[in-house]
């Protein structure tokens, strides 16, 4: 504890047990009035502080190391509008479910609506997208004041890490001078060991957490129901957990179901068993043919993001059997039969443990069958261009990543394109994505975020516009030499929207001005404004060329011919599904 004077020893203390909860990255953004909390920050060894100007950078790169770490992350900035412009990224924290620690400075309450600079009501700011809210007071530096902050601490830490669902926290704390370091004598006047020290290297209080393991009545029953259905899908949305695949991959043998995987289910691809992981269902259940048609969804992380699935679930009326542990309501459909509110682990193995261990494989096969066909139209169709596409990107990314990458894709095409064209394969691959609140706005920062956290080889993939949404989050490569990729693929403005009725209802201009939106900035410009590498691709192959530090990597498409083209792998999709060889 830093006891120079009342605030610092505050701050510190407070700071002293984030870390010893096990907080190691913090992001801030420079401000007077967040002097004490950003100078604990930045001086304690175990936390990896970055500053960021722009605090809805800082905000979304604070969500993607969090989202990398799968631990809380703290976010400071000072009183004011800056506190107001961390809203978006606690936003999509709350909504997908990320462990951040927001931490606002504010004016004491004698300086509060009286026409005073930099000051605004923070007070609960953030409503109900946070976890937790705590006004933490103005205190001297006494015995009560200093646990208060110590407790403070523990209690966001847990709180955002998951109570049970992780997400933000908002401890918004009033500064009175001095709020530099300047010495004042006898302004710590706390004496006991607790509250000036703490407990050494553990928090003042821990608080435990251990997954929920379902008891045997509910295994019991949700075996049953398993049994009794030989035809079965296990559907795998967004979920951040590296190792739930290998106990998913088991229950999908025990069942005989296939795993329809989105990508970011960490299932699609890595070193687990993927024989009946199916990567085509996009195509498949636009078909949707009869002999695929379930009579039981066994449901994992997410909705996935296919708008085709989502309706094939809803009207094929299966049994659904939702699991999710956080307490959430993940249930789009409105037809779930069961909620299971266990771990996902425990649960697919304790599942498992129940099942036949031998059950027939005609289902699983006419999946298998099914998928096999999807990837040969497509492959067949996307080998017969002679320039990029946006569905090309995806295919030909899958081919490149390698062990240990991670690779985080952004809302609108490109993380629908992924779903649709990604092949499965071996590498063990960490997906992230910005799917809570589904916004392009910050991207670029969580992207960044999530690679400085992770230390892994990163692939940002997004759109122009997505690009220019957070142009300021590139200040935070220049000079750091971290290994990511952004692969921009620039259909000259919204490209999801030529797939929406507006594209052809409206005249063309307006649809350009409306929803269109070209942003003619050259983007190999962007690069060098801020100091980093650019290559325009001329064909997919260029985009595994060897290339030192952060790079954009430009891959210019036209989004009308988009259309065309998904129409186009669509109708052959179809046209081999239909045409695949019967298993009976």
């Amino acid at each position: 504890m830093d006891a120079t004077n009342r605030n610092t020893a505050l701050a510190s203390a407070m700071v002293e047990e984030l870390e010893r909860c096990g907080m190691r990255h913090a992001v801030l953004s420079p401000g007077s009035r967040s002097t004490p909390l950003a100078l604990a920050l930045w001086r304690n060894p175990a936390i990896e502080t970055r500053v960021i100007l722009d605090e809805r950078s800082a905000g979304f790169f604070a969500l993607g190391a969090a989202q990398a770490e799968g631990r809380p992350v703290a976010v400071l900035c000072t009183s004011g509008s800056a506190a107001a412009n961390l809203h978006p990224a606690v936003v999509e924290a709350d909504e997908a479910g990320v462990a951040l620690v927001v931490l606002t400075a504010d004016r004491p309450p004698e300086l509060r609506d009286i026409g005073a600079g930099q000051t605004i009501d923070q007070i609960k700011l953030y409503g109900s997208a946070v976890r937790w809210f705590c006004e933490v007071g103005t205190h001297e530096a006494d015995d009560s004041s200093l646990l208060h902050f110590r407790s403070v601490a523990c209690r966001a830490f847990a709180a955002a890490r998951g109570e049970p669902r992780p997400g933000p926290v908002h401890l918004n704390i009033a500064w009175r001078d001095p709020l530099a370091p300047v010495a004042v004598a006898n302004d710590v006047s706390a004496r006991s060991p607790l509250a000036l020290e703490g407990r050494d290297d553990q928090p003042l209080t821990a608080v435990t957490a251990g997954p929920v393991a379902p008891d045997d009545a509910l295994v019991g029953e949700l075996g049953r129901r398993v049994s009794e259905c030989t035809r079965g899908v296990i559907l795998a949305g967004r979920q951040l957990d590296p190792e739930l695949a290998g106990q998913v991959a088991e229950l999908a043998r025990a069942a005989g179901y296939p795993i329809l995987a989105e990508p970011t289910s960490q299932l699609r691809l890595g070193s687990h068993d993927r024989g009946l992981v199916i990567a085509g269902y996009d195509a498949i259940v636009r078909s949707a043919p009869d002999d695929l048609r379930p009579e039981i969804v066994i449901r994992l992380g997410d909705m996935p993001t296919s708008t085709a699935l989502r309706t094939w679930v809803t009207a094929a009326a299966p049994q659904q059997i939702v699991v999710d542990p956080h307490y959430g309501w993940n249930e789009p459909t409105l037809r779930a039969d069961v909620v299971v509110r266990s771990d996902p682990q425990l649960t697919a193995e304790a599942l498992a443990a129940v099942l036949d261990d031998d059950p027939d494989d005609a289902w699983a096969r006419r999946w298998r069958a099914a998928d096999d066909a999807v990837a040969a139209a497509v492959a067949t169709e996307l080998d017969a261009l002679d320039r990029p596409s946006e569905p090309g990107v995806h295919a030909a990314l899958g081919g490149l990543y390698r062990d240990g990458d991670l690779v985080y894709t952004a809302s609108s095409m490109p993380i629908r394109d992924q779903e649709a064209f990604l092949a499965a394969s071996p590498a063990a691959v960490h997906f992230l994505c910005n799917r809570g609140a589904n916004g392009i706005d910050g991207f670029v920062s969580s992207a960044i975020g999530a690679a400085a956290a992770s230390g892994r080889p990163t692939w940002a993939v997004l759109g122009d516009l997505c690009l220019m949404h957070d142009l300021n989050g590139l200040a935070t490569l220049r000079d750091s030499g971290l290994p990511i990729r952004f692969v921009v693929i620039n259909n000259g403005g919204g490209g999801i929207f030529e797939f929406l009725p507006q594209a052809e209802s409206l005249d063309r201009d307006e649809f350009e001005a409306l929803l269109g939106t070209p942003n003619r900035i050259e983007i190999e410009r962007v690069a060098a404004l801020y100091g980093i590498g650019y290559r325009r691709v001329e064909t997919l192959t260029d985009l595994g060329d060897p290339i030192d530090g952060p790079a954009i990597l430009e891959v210019v498409v036209d989004r009308r011919e988009n259309v065309a083209l998904h129409q186009h792998i669509t109708e052959r999709a179809t046209a081999a599904i239909a045409s695949r060889e019967q298993i009976s």
